[in-house]
């Protein structure tokens, strides 16, 4: 390899320097003591571990996003964290064993082997909460207000929101008879609103199902769409209706608490379709493809762990959350420069001041005044009477 391509990055793999470094990590503590007052306990998860773990309750999207090695020690497939949502519900289900609700949260890098898109990194800093141990509609309220705290907390602007609820479209498939093949070529048609695609597609099932199945291509659009959707359903299965009933109850009661929010309702997404359970969502600020901020419900992930338990939850990119947001970083104090002296007294000086949240930087050998201003110090330490002194820095 020429000694220029050590320098080189794989794509989509980047560095994180001063000053954007310490933006991020302000921004996670801000966030991390914003979870913990709503009651969400930091958990941290392991960056790699045997591949069937890793996987356990997710859909193929999560396998190819994967990267896989052999483990040296046990002969067996490992792969790194793509993404730490699973990894969290073992914790809950298998490790805390907690009865009744259980609230976790989250910040670790993951890594993927395929970016969610072109211009997306492939190792981003994910960071989330998740809420276990309820069914109800509450705590999907409770997960998306949270994250709507954090856009906040952020200072991310202009902010929407996309609610959907895939049991909808899995209630309506599955009375239909749909064959495995035939509902995920509906599911594409669906994604990509191909109304011909879906009309063929629905040709062979019977005409109420066909009918209502063709519906959910149209059924976008603003808080309307709710009531429009109860009047084209209202010869659907009863879990269809318990399912549009769970989303009219979020909308409302998010709805209560946001009345300035855009809400955006699309019974077609089908977001996670082979992973969620449940209600959708999704945050998304104009000119940016891509949502920001992104969850739902994920009801019984944690069954192969020996105990299935109702999930909600969300994450977010903490790099892009960085990037779109105002995080306010406070300013580095100006430092007190110490001199290349090994004198104790000078030492202990030095971190008294440290202790008392001083920055002091002390010179290397051949250091100057030079290099104390290029460190940001504006003062010294020099020795008066015996003792050592903090003054202004020399000019």
């Amino acid at each position: 390899m020429a000694t220029v391509d050590r320098w080189l990055l794989p794509d989509g793999i980047e560095e994180v320097l001063p000053p954007e470094a310490a933006r991020i990590e302000a921004a996670r503590r801000e966030v991390l003591d914003l979870f913990q007052r709503w009651g969400y306990e930091f958990v941290v998860t392991p960056h790699i571990e045997y591949l069937e773990s890793l996987l356990t309750g997710a859909g193929q999207d999560l396998e190819l996003r994967t990267f896989k090695v052999t483990d040296p020690l046990s002969g067996r497939l490992m792969g790194f964290r793509a993404d730490i949502t699973p990894q969290v519900a073992r914790i809950d289900a298998h490790t805390l064993r907690r009865e009744g609700p259980s609230r976790l949260c989250y910040a670790g890098s993951v890594l993927h082997a395929k970016p969610r898109a072109l211009s997306t990194s492939r190792s981003p800093i994910q960071l989330g909460a998740e809420l276990y141990g309820d069914a109800s509609p509450a705590s999907d309220i409770e997960v998306i207000s949270l994250m709507l705290d954090m856009l906040a907390l952020a200072r991310v602007p202009d902010v929407h929101m996309d609610l959907g609820h895939v049991g909808i479209y899995r209630g309506l498939a599955r009375a239909a008879g749909l064959s495995g093949e035939v509902e995920q070529q509906l599911f594409d048609a669906l994604q990509r609103k191909a109304v011909d695609e879906v009309a063929a597609l629905t040709e062979a099932v019977p005409a109420d199902l066909g009918k209502m199945l063709r519906a959910l291509a149209e059924l976008c659009g603003g808080r309307e769409v709710l009531d429009l959707a109860q009047a084209a359903l209202v010869e659907a299965p009863a879990e269809v209706h318990a399912a549009l009933d769970e989303l009219i109850a979020i909308a409302d009661g998010l709805g209560r608490r946001y009345p300035e929010l855009p809400l955006y309702f699309d019974l077609g997404e089908l977001r996670g379709y082979h992973y969620h359970t449940g209600v959708v969502f999704a945050a998304f600020v104009p000119g940016v493809g891509q949502s920001i901020a992104q969850g739902g419900r994920y009801d019984d992930i944690g069954a192969d762990f020996g105990r299935a338990r109702p999930a909600t939850g969300f994450s977010t990119d903490l790099k892009t959350l960085v990037s779109l947001g105002q995080i306010q970083v406070d300013e580095v104090p100006p430092g007190i420069w110490a001199p290349d002296n090994h004198d104790l007294l000078l030492w202990q000086q030095v971190q008294r001041l440290r202790r008392d949240r001083q920055r002091v930087v002390q010179a290397l050998p051949g250091q100057d005044v030079q290099a104390a201003r290029a460190a940001g110090c504006d003062r010294q330490l020099v020795l008066v009477d015996g003792g050592w002194q903090v003054v202004p820095l020399a000019s």
